[in-house]
């Protein structure tokens, strides 16, 4: 007996030391890492605010967590995002247009059509509302993605090799649009040829006269130089750029239920950072490339007429998305 009880000591003895040791290998706290993506540099507003997420999600939670945010198109580009993000592989957070996300989820790139929000007043009115919450929806189920925030701002104009100021210059006008069919029907409707050509293939679609321009926030045209192909700016403003700040929802679901509140908090903190940021930034970007001579600037004539030309495409698709009380609604607000 006494035999059995000395060689139970040394069995709890040696399991005692074995958890002590455990211990002090693993921290009380295990690091959790996030990884984001831009495919821009430091100074573009996308990054800015993913930066500005970054550090608000550090201050909202008590936990350890470290950022692994890569920049300058590094992981590729937002198609290739959309896909990781779905997947839960490489990435956990960025910025993405609406558009890039409407092969998982149909009616996303609703929220971001053209002449959708009437100016700078309601389209900040809808984003800070929960008018979009049935298209969140969807995208979480659809797509597994979690919109956490918006940002966006840019205010969306022609740009193009040659001068296109009214109908009849619009008329034909082979101009590169995202790849939402949205998109292409709003810029069919007023009397453009638009293509959907991915984003990186812009610049060298205009040099050799694939398409003749593309339209665009002033950021992404100075960040990429898209003047050095397409001096001529036309005023249409025919978009207010809707960008969500979204996280994979397997990514998301992994993380425990404090880090998962900071993410949401932060996200609607920043997407208001981003959102301020953006829309100031917007007007001041585009005095700079046309002082500097880079774009030629020019408004359109008659821009109410093509407010009116879009207006049955608009029904149309949202009628084909079940979604006529959503419009009315972001029209209303």
């Amino acid at each position: 007996m006494m035999t059995l009880r000395r060689h139970l000591k040394q069995i709890a003895k040696v399991t005692l030391i074995g958890a002590a040791f455990a211990a002090l290998a693993t921290p009380a706290s295990a690091d959790t890492t996030l990884r984001g993506a831009s495919m821009f540099d430091e100074q573009h507003a996308f990054t800015k605010t993913l930066m500005k997420f970054d550090e608000l999600v550090t201050q909202y939670y008590n936990g350890d967590v470290t950022f692994d945010l890569r920049l300058n198109g590094e992981l590729g580009v937002e198609k290739d995002y959309v896909t990781f993000l779905n997947q839960g592989v490489a990435i956990d957070y960025t910025i993405l247009a609406p558009s890039n996300m409407a092969r998982f989820a149909p009616s996303i790139p609703l929220m971001d059509m053209p002449f959708l929000f009437r100016d700078l007043d309601h389209w900040n009115a809808v984003l800070s509302s929960n008018v979009l919450a049935p298209l969140e929806k969807e995208l979480s189920e659809k797509a597994d993605i979690v919109i956490v925030g918006y940002a966006g701002g840019g205010t969306r104009n022609l740009i193009s090799s040659e001068k296109i100021a009214n109908m009849d210059e619009l008329a034909g006008h082979k101009m590169r649009v995202m790849g939402a069919p949205i998109q292409a029907q709003i810029f069919n409707a007023i009397g453009a040829a638009p293509s959907a050509i991915a984003y990186n293939e812009v610049y060298n679609a205009i040099q050799t006269g694939v398409v003749d321009g593309l339209e665009n926030e002033a950021a992404s045209i100075q960040n990429l130089k898209f003047y050095e192909v397409a001096p001529y700016l036309t005023k249409t403003a025919h978009s207010i750029t809707v960008r969500p700040i979204v996280f994979s929802g397997k990514s998301y679901r992994k993380l425990p239920k404090d880090l998962q509140a900071a993410i949401m908090k932060a996200g609607k903190e920043a997407g208001a950072f981003g959102r301020e940021l953006e829309s100031r930034e917007d007007a001041i970007k585009l005095k700079q490339m046309a002082d500097a001579g880079q774009i030629k600037v020019s408004e359109f004539a008659n821009r109410e007429k093509l407010l009116e030309m879009v207006k049955p495409v608009q029904d149309k698709y949202a009628a084909s998305l079940n979604a006529t009380d959503l419009l009315t609604a972001i029209r209303n607000k």
